[in-house]
């Protein structure tokens, strides 16, 4: 596996870690957002600097960027809500877009095969 693929690799395995606290709680954890913190600084540092990536490739990258965004907007979001039904909503948003970053890691891991 190449480098490149290895660091997606490591952002999936930081975005599962995630989930699974997500999973397993029912109001908003602290250390989550410096787990956040954590998969948003090492795709600017480890994965966004990658230029030479082909079109499909491309397209992934631009959309697991997209996707931590609004992982961050849904965190803040999470961090003030008061409701159950509100929380209980943030919590399953959060718990999608998890889903949806490991997916597209996935597949970019895929398509080095």
């Amino acid at each position: 596996m190449s480098f490149k693929y290895q660091k997606y690799q490591e952002l999936k395995t930081l975005v599962e870690l995630l989930l699974s606290d997500v999973n397993k709680a029912h109001v908003y954890d602290p250390t989550w957002k410096s787990l956040l913190g954590e998969i948003s600084g090492f795709f600017a540092r480890e994965i966004a600097v990658f230029t030479d990536l082909e079109s499909r490739q491309q397209s992934y990258q631009t959309e697991i960027s997209k996707q931590i965004r609004l992982l961050e907007l849904d965190m803040m979001f999470l961090q003030s809500a008061k409701q159950t039904l509100t929380i209980k909503l943030r919590l399953e948003s959060i718990q999608q877009r998890a889903e949806i970053l490991i997916r597209y890691c996935q597949n970019i891991l895929e398509i080095s095969y």
